[in-house]
Order: structure tokens, then C-alpha cells, then sequence
């Protein structure tokens, strides 16, 4: 049985889906004004593994990550460019949807935009304000007000006197309390706005995932995902939303992954440790992030250093190297004991790290008995983790490290070599295969010709 562990429970559940079979699941996305990071990253490729694992698990699964096209941040980037606020959202949904494919993230179900569900963030608003859980303030905005909402704080594990004793707010006096937040922003000078019950305006941050999570998967739903800087108060919020609405549970699982740290420390623009995705896809082959990402568990903290994804190179090398004589993309057989292992460690709140574990014994038994069959299990599990799905060759060849001996002077040394030990050149032949060591390239002499692979 999957278990999962729930952020709202506190503790691992058996997933029960609301309809047998089917699972509804949704993702806080991306807000798009600036390239994605490696946190990013790490919420790509996560909840990827998770719709996989589900997949594989005979799921059907609607899984939704929305787009957040409107906010603050959006609309003061767009005038600094001097750019309308849709050539700038559309640039970088563009480079969000290249990095994701680059990380081998398969496309959501639905990938919604705040900016087309407004019609439903008033609705919702709406609501609310009838059963007496917002108000219309003087300044124009409307305010959930928190009071109201008797269980705010069980996801995050605080009370309301917890958190005005312990959090810093913006005080804002049109607010019956410091800890209510906005669902409507009246209309500033020169910033987009829609028409509303309240005056022309654009909807708050935290309506949109509650307003777009209905519309596409319902008003009850199986697991609701992001980061856990999310939990609170994001999170927090829609529950507040949805619930006092409908009057019923939101979400059955919350899964929150853990924070991307850089060299031990909080990943932060102020400290200057900050990596977009394209950066680092300068120096590392894309599988060679999806790799690094999921060998930890998605709970943990995350440590991002070159040495890290030097590691993670070198161990999908041995993988890649393992089945580099699979010709065909074998079907899982549940009935191998590995496979039966990897299920359990799957089934257990996605446990990729000892997921990764069975793998390498495998490769090891592979390499030790020269065995294509375990070689082939190796290849189709690895699969359900968006692992190992490019011919053997393609990885090993290729090259994303700044600095390395262009691919055509290899491929010009092995004709070179070749030629050498056609003649009885040995000292030659020799020599060129110490120089490409040297430059970390290895070659594999066999029958059919000589391969190379990096080290």
C-alpha cells in the first residue's frame, strides 16, 4: 500500500483516493517575471516522480501546476522592462516550460493561468463575503478575515495567539487584524485591473490556487503540493478560502518537498547564491540535475554544490555504463525480487533514496554476473523515475562541462588510433589513449569497434 506523509496530519497516512482509481492532485507553480531557479527545479522534478510513481501504481491521475501571470512582482518587473505585462509573463512561461522539458518533467494535465480564472476568484470572494468570512474594507481591498475561520493554523501547527506573539506583519489599518490578507486589491494607477462587485481591481495571491484547484479538479480533492516555504502562509490561506466557502474538506494529503540549500546555506539572492536552472545547465548534463534532485528524499534539505552533482555525474555514469548493452526498453517484471523492492521503497512516501539503493545493488549484480536481464531491470526501473530513457551512448558522450575536449577531436583521435594499430603502431596507439585519459575521456576497446565514454 502507497503511504504518504501528510503536512496537515502530521504523520504517514495510506492514500485512500477519493474515487477508486483516479487521483486529483494540484501544484503551486511558478510565478513568471524572472527564469526558474533550482528550487524551482526541485518542484519540477518532485512532483514529476510523484505523478509517475502514481502512474506506474495504476493511477489515473489529473495532475494541475498552475501559473501565477499577476502579481506585484510581475507588474513592477514589466515596467522596469518597459514591456506589457504579457510579453513578459509569455517570455518566461516560454523558458519554464524548455527548462522543464530539458529536466525530462512531463507536462501537467492542466497548466492554468491566474489571469484566465478571475471570473472564478470573484465568485469565491463572493461566497465569503456571505457567509461572513471577508469584509470590504474603505480602501476598496477585501479581507478574509481570519478570526472567522476557526481552525486557521492546523497546517502550519500554529494558533492565531501564536503567531501574533511570535510573526512580524505589515500593519495595515484598514485590517480587522493584522493577520487578515487580501483577496481583492482595488485598482492602482496603471496597473491591470478587472471589473468586480467591489470596483475595479485584480484579485490577491492566495484566491487563485483555491479558484483554479476547483475549477479543474473539484471543490474536494486528493493531494495538493509545493514547497514547504508554502506551507505557511500560502497554504494556510486556501484551506481558509476553500473550506469557509464549501463548508468541507480541501485536500486529503499535503506534500510539501524540503528547502534547496547552496554549500550548507539557505539559497538566497541577498547572499548571492542563487542558480537558475540555466546556469547550471551550462556545466551539467540535464539528467545529471533530475538525478541529483531525487536521490534525496523530497522531505529533506537539499545541499547544492558542484561536488554534489560531480557525485551525482559520476553515479548515473555507473548506471548509464551498466546498461549500455540494453538494446530495448524491457517492461518491468513485479515478480523480480529488485523490483519488489523498489515498489516497497516507492510505496513508502515515495522513497527515492532508497529507491536509488536498490538500484546501484543491481548494477553491481549486473557488472558481477554480466547478466543483460538484471541489466534490463535496471534500465525499466529507472524509467518510472524519468531515469535512463536515452540510449547509453547519448549520456555517456555527452558533454555540458565547460572546458572539455570537443567531441569531433575524440571521435578524430580514435580514426587516428585506429589507423595507428592497423599498422602496428603501438606506441602511438598507446600514446593517444593516455592523452584522452588524461582529458577524462576512457575507451572501450571491443570485437565491434572501440567506444568512449567520459570518466
Amino acid at each position: 500500500m502507497l503511504t504518504i506523509y501528510n503536512s496537515l496530519a502530521r504523520e504517514k497516512q495510506v492514500f485512500v483516493p477519493i474515487r477508486p482509481g483516479k487521483v486529483g492532485m494540484y501544484v503551486c507553480g511558478m510565478t513568471v517575471y524572472d527564469y526558474c531557479h533550482i528550487g524551482h527545479a526541485r518542484v519540477m522534478v518532485v512532483f514529476d516522480m510523484v505523478v509517475r510513481w502514481l502512474r506506474a501504481s495504476g493511477y489515473d491521475v489529473v495532475y494541475v501546476r498552475n501559473i501565477t501571470d499577476i502579481d506585484d512582482k510581475i507588474i513592477h518587473r514589466a515596467m522596469e522592462n518597459q514591456e506589457s505585462i504579457k510579453a513578459l509573463t509569455d517570455r518566461f512561461i516560454d523558458a519554464m516550460n524548455e527548462d522543464a522539458a530539458d529536466l525530462n518533467v512531463l507536462p501537467p494535465t492542466f497548466a492554468p493561468k491566474a489571469t484566465d480564472h478571475v471570473q472564478g476568484m470573484i465568485r469565491m470572494i463572493e461566497m465569503l463575503i456571505k457567509r461572513g468570512l471577508a469584509y470590504h474594507a474603505e480602501n476598496g481591498d477585501v479581507y478574509y478575515d481570519v478570526s472567522r475561520f476557526a481552525s486557521y493554523g492546523r497546517l502550519s501547527g500554529k494558533s492565531l495567539g501564536d503567531l501574533r506573539a511570535g510573526e512580524r506583519v505589515e500593519i495595515d489599518t484598514f485590517k480587522h487584524d493584522p493577520f487578515d490578507f487580501v483577496l481583492w486589491k482595488s485598482a492602482k494607477p496603471g496597473e491591470p485591473s478587472w471589473p468586480s462587485p467591489w470596483g475595479l481591481g485584480r484579485p490577491g495571491w492566495h484566491i487563485e490556487c483555491s479558484a483554479m484547484s476547483e475549477q479543474h479538479l473539484g471543490v474536494q480533492f486528493d493531494i495538493h503540493g509545493g514547497g514547504q516555504d508554502l506551507q505557511f502562509p500560502h497554504h494556510e490561506n486556501e484551506i481558509a478560502q476553500s473550506e469557509g466557502a464549501h463548508g468541507h474538506p480541501y485536500v486529503n494529503y499535503w506534500m510539501h518537498n524540503g528547502f534547496v540549500r547552496v554549500d550548507g546555506e539557505k539559497m538566497a539572492k541577498s547572499l548571492g547564491n542563487f542558480f537558475t536552472i540555466r546556469e547550471v545547465l551550462a556545466h551539467y548534463d540535464p539528467e545529471v540535475i533530475r538525478f541529483f534532485i531525487l536521490q534525496a528524499h523530497y522531505r529533506s534539505p537539499l545541499n547544492y554544490s558542484a561536488e554534489n552533482l560531480d557525485h551525482a555525474r559520476h553515479a548515473l555514469t555507473r548506471l548509464y555504463t551498466v546498461i549500455r548493452d540494453v538494446s530495448a526498453s524491457p517492461e518491468v517484471d513485479w515478480n523480480n525480487s529488485y523490483a519488489e523492492r523498489f515498489r516497497l521503497a516507492m510505496d513508502d512516501d515515495f522513497n527515492t533514496p532508497e529507491a536509488f539503493a536498490v538500484l546501484f545493488e543491481m548494477a553491481h549484480e549486473a557488472n558481477r554476473s554480466n547478466s543483460l536481464e538484471i541489466a534490463g531491470q535496471l534500465k525499466a526501473l529507472s524509467g518510472l523515475l524519468g531515469l535512463l530513457e536515452r540510449p547509453a551512448h547519448e549520456f555517456l558522450q555527452a558533454s555540458a562541462v565547460p572546458g572539455r575536449i570537443e567531441v569531433s577531436e575524440i571521435e578524430g583521435l580514435i580514426v587516428e588510433r585506429s589507423v595507428a594499430r592497423t599498422s602496428r603502431d603501438f606506441s602511438r596507439s598507446d600514446a593517444i589513449r593516455d592523452l584522452l585519459l588524461q582529458k577524462g575521456v576512457l575507451l572501450e576497446d571491443s570485437p565491434e569497434g572501440t567506444t568512449w565514454r567520459w570518466l
